[in-house]
């Protein structure tokens, strides 16, 4: 199963989560502030971090940007705070998953499942199919070492950022649903419009694209996105030419005209 990390400061909630996912086969240590949590994570690989926000150090986003900082093991937030502009604010901040409380260990199960096969999926060895590099125009997308570069050139992307890439990388040219990508590279049945368009805004800005001039990320108003490569560019005739063109050819001689008085051809 997996190895858990729980960062709870209420210790009747922290024991329960200890005792529950210990009982469903997964290995859990814990610990009751950010700092504890920053160093636990430093030394000790886990596979999924369950991150509270109430912690009495540090506030949880602000943990949470620190663990982003440093890891990109797979973060649930599991809080009582249920606003939703705060839930979005979070999972833009790189979190894999919201819980709020209370909730039954077996949904906090069924979550960590998704999250956990969805970073399985993407890790070396998780799915032979999806190692090849994948080439769409000049961008080449390296699934395997989680490496992309565009005209050689690599780029500095997030998780979040690779795994969309990567995703609308496999299916070139079809536009994807944002329901589809919410599932399928964020693992949530719901969530904010502006959850995916953050996350295309800042990986158009290093494709050197935006929103008004796309290359590669096309959105599709009340439809979806896809990316594609750049459409090639139109052949541009050659400049005219004239005497001043050194490579132009000398202009057509023409007959001299006749003197007057002489007479032409009859």
């Amino acid at each position: 199963m997996a190895s858990v990390l729980v960062v709870e400061d209420d210790q009747f909630v922290r024991s329960a989560l200890i005792r529950h996912l210990t009982e469903a086969a997964h290995t859990v240590r814990s610990v009751g502030t950010a700092l504890e949590a920053l160093r636990e994570v430093a030394q000790v690989g886990f596979d999924v971090v369950v991150l509270d926000l109430g912690l009495p150090d540090l506030d949880g986003a602000e943990a949470l940007k620190m663990l982003r900082g440093v890891t990109d093991v797979p973060v649930i937030i599991a809080t009582a705070r249920d606003d939703e502009a705060e839930i979005v604010r979070l999972l833009n901040a790189g979190a894999d998953d919201y819980l709020v409380k209370p909730f039954s260990v077996a949904h906090l199960s069924a979550r960590m499942a998704a999250v956990l096969r969805r970073t399985r999926t993407s890790a070396p060895g998780g799915d032979g199919g999806r190692d090849a590099v994948i080439r769409v125009g000049g961008l080449a997308i390296d699934p395997l070492r989680r490496m992309a570069q565009l005209e050689g050139v690599p780029l500095d992307l997030t998780r979040r950022e690779f795994d969309l890439l990567a995703f609308l990388a496999r299916r070139p040219g079809v536009v994807v649903a944002r329901k589809e990508l919410l599932a399928e590279v964020w693992q949530l049945s719901y969530g904010d419009d502006q959850t995916i368009d953050v996350h295309l805004s800042w990986l158009r800005r290093k494709l050197g694209e935006t929103a008004a001039k796309p290359r590669y990320l096309h959105t599709l108003r009340g439809v979806g996105v896809k990316l594609e490569p750049p459409a090639t560019d139109p052949a541009v005739p050659p400049p005219a030419t004239g005497p001043t063109d050194p490579a132009a050819p000398p202009p057509a001689t023409q007959p001299p005209a006749p003197p007057p008085g002489s007479g032409g051809p009859a």
